[in-house]
């Protein structure tokens, strides 16, 4: 029987500031969806993005489906998204109605290839989605330049992606507008939540009357169309606040993780390791890495032995084209070879704010004793 893992894939950091607030949220009374933190959460991370606006959801896949709504998505529209990505980010399109169109990923970064766009797009695309994932930005200039010359709007899904930059500029910052999540396994958390952030004043106006209902300016229980229930709780705005105000902080400890993992992991044939592009400020939220065929083991075989060393890992996602849900209301014979490649290499390492040196170098050992020994000659 295998040994329940000790360290744990994700364990996230409750700063003191953020049990503080949450305490001051229960003593006032104020623990829905109304008082002082959800307010000063929303403007803090607005200014840490750089967006003039910033509304919280219940989570990145309310802010995603909140954005297409707002951008005016439904039956008829193609939203286009990369096939490697969190499932939420294909659903939150079929919630509208609109088709998603898929696009392979690349290679070393694992987020949608600029060049593979352009294909895609057909006179009923309505928005493109680039995700930022594992906290790599993805390359914005060509995908930015095709939107502007075909007039189509640019959702970021920044989930992954809390403080990464492009080309120095934060992520979030560059489209129509971006979503960001704050599940219990992301930079900032909240438990469960989500933010949704635009420069527009107009689609800022639109996002946060859909969340609350739609209840019309003329009058509160007037409603002229359908809306949502996305609101959070200021309990929820309280501990994302407190975990806010230690965001370099926490990009700290992700850098040095990184460098922990990076410098103890290299140079073991058949192990990619995860890249940087000269363009990205890398945040690392999980640290991905790889096996091909000449690690001399299978990913899946390689994971068993780690849990059996008491080390939780996470295989990557599959690829979104073939999950059942979709494939069945969207089939498809186009194949996506980077994808459904690294769908069955990858995986990732224990990466959460509270990793220690020791368990980074726990993890390094076990993997390297499970690396097949090479020969002078082989290697």
């Amino acid at each position: 029987m295998s040994a329940s893992p000790v360290i744990p894939v994700n364990e996230p950091v409750i700063t003191p500031e953020a049990k503080q607030y949450v305490m001051e949220a229960l003593e006032s009374g104020w623990v829905s969806s109304a008082g002082p933190f959800l307010q000063k959460f929303e403007e803090g991370f607005a200014r840490a993005i750089g967006v003039k606006h910033a509304t919280l959801t219940t989570s990145g896949t309310t802010a995603l489906h909140l954005a297409l709504v707002s951008l005016g998505v439904g039956p008829g529209d193609e939203v286009i998204v990369p096939d490697f990505t969190m499932i939420a980010t294909v659903f939150a399109v079929m919630y509208t109605g609109a088709t998603p169109v898929f696009v392979d990923v690349d290679p070393e970064t694992y987020n949608i290839d600029p060049a593979k766009l352009a294909a895609k797009i057909t006179a009923r695309t309505k928005v493109i989605v680039p995700v930022h994932l594992f906290g790599h930005s993805c390359d914005m200039d060509p995908i930015l330049a095709l939107a502007r010359e075909r007039h189509i709007a640019v959702l970021e899904d920044a989930a992954e992606a809390h403080g990464a930059t492009y080309k120095g500029k934060t992520c979030g910052s560059f489209g129509t507008m971006s979503a960001f999540s704050f599940y219990g396994n992301k930079i900032i958390t909240t438990g469960e939540g989500g933010m949704l952030c635009t420069n527009d004043d107009a689609l800022a106006e639109r996002m946060r009357s859909l969340k609350d209902l739609s209840h019309s300016p003329k009058q509160r229980f007037l409603h002229e169309q359908v809306g949502f229930n996305y609101r959070v709780t200021n309990l929820q705005a309280a501990l994302g606040l407190g975990q806010l105000e230690h965001i370099e902080e926490f990009l700290g400890k992700k850098r040095a993780m990184t460098a922990g993992y990076h410098r103890q992991l290299q140079g073991i044939p058949g192990l990619h390791l995860p890249v940087t592009k000269e363009y990205a400020g890398n945040v690392f939220w999980m640290y991905a890495v790889r096996v091909d065929r000449t690690f001399g083991m299978t990913r899946d075989a390689l994971r068993a032995a780690l849990k059996e060393r008491g080390i939780d890992t996470r295989d990557f996602f599959l690829p979104c084209h073939s999950q059942p849900a979709v494939a069945k209301r969207f089939p498809t014979q186009e194949s996506f070879p980077v994808t459904e490649r690294i769908a069955t290499e990858g995986f990732y390492l224990p990466s959460g704010l509270a990793i220690t040196d020791e368990q980074i170098t726990q993890v390094c050992d076990a993997i390297r004793s499970l690396a097949p020994a090479r020969s002078p000659q082989s290697k």
